[in-house]
C-alpha cells in the first residue's frame, strides 16, 4: 500500500482569491507563510518561458516545527509544509503536503515521537483542506 504524498482540492475561484483563501484557511490552524515562490515570475525571469500561474507556499507551524527540532535537528529539510496552487482552465489545483507522508522517509519514520508531531500536522493540513470545501 502507497501513502498519499499529498492532499488535493479544486477550488472554483481565480487564482488571486485562491491564493487568500489557502493562506488564511491555514492561519486558523497556526500556519504561517514563510515563503512564497511565483513559479510563473521565476521561469519567465530565468528561462524567458511563459507558464501558467503556479505558487509554492512554505507554509510553517511554529510549535510543531520547534518540537520536531528539538527532538531531531535533520527533520529541517522535510520543513517547511509545501503548498502549491496550480491555475487549471476549471479552477486553481491546491495541493497540500502530506507530513505523515514526510515523516516515514529514512530514520524519521522510526521515530515515534516525530511520528506524533508528524501526525498532528497531518490533522492541521486536513482541517484546512476541509475547511476549503465549504
Amino acid at each position: 500500500m502507497s501513502i498519499k504524498i499529498s492532499y488535493q482540492i479544486m477550488l472554483s475561484t481565480k487564482f488571486e482569491n485562491a491564493t487568500t483563501l489557502v493562506k488564511e484557511a491555514l492561519g486558523e490552524e497556526g500556519f504561517g507563510v514563510l515563503t512564497e515562490i511565483d513559479v510563473r515570475a521565476t521561469l519567465k525571469k530565468k528561462l524567458g518561458v511563459d507558464f501558467r500561474a503556479y505558487i509554492i507556499l512554505g507554509a510553517c507551524n511554529p510549535a510543531l516545527a520547534h518540537q520536531a527540532l528539538s527532538i531531531e535537528p535533520d527533520v529541517g529539510v522535510m520543513l517547511p509544509c509545501n503548498v502549491t496552487l496550480d491555475d487549471k482552465a476549471d479552477g486553481v489545483l491546491v495541493s497540500f503536503a502530506n507530513p505523515d507522508a514526510m515523516m516515514t522517509i529514512g530514520e524519521f519514520g522510526e521515530n515515534l515521537h516525530l511520528r506524533e508531531i508528524a501526525a498532528e500536522a497531518n490533522d492541521r493540513i486536513l482541517r484546512v483542506v476541509e475547511s476549503l470545501r465549504e
